[in-house]
């Protein structure tokens, strides 16, 4: 399991640091909307307190999941703020 998590850390890595600066703001949008289906998930796991190691799982998604979405958004608000044109002072 940690050999697969390391491949898809390096695999991930290389697919965005070689992705072009404009496609970055739609890639952080599709993620944000990726994580939106895992919180729906996470709150659905959580909520169901089969037991309560499912409910710490469910919780702690949860959290890592809005982690994601508000530091996406975050992310996105700045790289929208790169293509703003200044006004020139006059």
């Amino acid at each position: 399991m940690l050999v697969i998590f390391m491949l898809a850390t390096f695999v991930g890595f290389q697919v965005i640091q070689n992705v072009s600066r404009l496609l970055h703001t739609p890639l952080m949008s599709l993620t944000n909307a990726i994580s939106a289906i895992a919180v729906v998930g996470s709150i659905i796991i959580a909520g169901e307190q089969k037991s309560l190691f499912s409910a710490v799982l469910g919780a702690v998604a949860v959290g890592a999941s809005m982690t994601n979405i508000v530091s996406g958004f975050l992310i996105t608000d700045r790289m929208l703020k790169m293509f703003k044109q200044r006004r020139k002072a006059s």
